[in-house]
């Protein structure tokens, strides 16, 4: 299988430390589990968090998006300071869009209606938030489906809907938490496919959260592993497969090859 991962001539996200990017380094402690954590991710770039339940990618999301606080670090994008000791930039007052696993639709809204919410909650009005919603809906081949509620969905038209809805506040940052492990066996390989070309044509900062090595070779350019709120590895996706630097990525990589 090849992917982004292939991809030569760009270094690794971490230690960009680019003004333009994704800057992040911070601890966050919950009980007797501490997260420690240091990214830079470069615009146009896709970097794979990959690792085990439990070892702090959900912790991760939650940080970036705003919606858990650090104890200590600091988080930046394209040199706006979002999180440090001295400032928290509230949810709805940062530019990144998130794809959950289950994907939180709007039960009682329509899916035009569910991709217009964001554009409508920064002040464009009725007719604008709309006219947003249906260009996005149409780039994701999802437009007939505008007046459907998310219950008439199927996976693969909800994972489509979902990223339309996080694209839609032109975010600078998109955040995609496990966005394939709600998908039937069936579709998944054909939707990871689409997910992978949309990625390739957004220019801002992805964060694919995964434990699938399959999603990290076919969606990133580079990963971070982490293990037990520890970065144990950081390399481009092709550096990690061929020389994995833990027992738990050695096992991917093996299970994954005998595929």
């Amino acid at each position: 299988m090849t992917g982004p991962g292939d991809a030569t001539g760009q270094g690794a996200a971490t230690g960009l430390s680019d003004a333009t990017g994704l800057s992040a380094a911070f601890t966050v402690r919950r009980g007797a589990f501490t997260l420690d954590l240091a990214l830079d991710v470069g615009p146009g770039r896709t970097l794979a968090l990959l690792g085990p339940n439990g070892s702090g990618k959900s912790t991760t999301i939650g940080c970036l998006a705003g919606t858990i606080a650090i104890d200590a670090g600091a988080i930046s994008v394209a040199g706006r300071v979002l999180d440090d000791d001295a400032s928290h930039v509230e949810v709805a007052d940062r530019r990144i869009g998130v794809v959950f696993q289950d994907y939180l639709l709007f039960p009682h809204l329509t899916v035009r209606d569910n991709v217009a919410f964001g554009p409508r909650a920064m002040g464009l009005g009725r007719a604008g938030s709309r006219d947003v919603a249906d260009d996005l809906l149409r780039r994701f081949g999802v437009h007939d489906l505008a007046d459907r509620r998310p219950a008439q969905l199927s996976g693969g038209q909800a994972q489509r809907v979902a990223l339309a809805r996080a694209l839609a506040v032109a975010p600078e940052v998109l955040l995609l938490d496990e966005p394939l492990s709600a998908l039937d066996v069936e579709v998944r390989d054909d939707v990871r496919e689409e997910l992978a070309s949309h990625l390739e044509q957004f220019d801002g900062i992805t964060i694919v959260v995964t434990h699938s090595l399959e999603d990290v070779v076919a969606l990133a350019r580079d990963v971070v592993v982490l293990e037990r709120g520890a970065v144990t590895q950081s390399a481009p996706v092709r550096e990690l497969v061929r020389s994995p630097a833990t027992p738990y990525v050695d096992r991917l990589v093996a299970s994954w090859s005998d595929d």
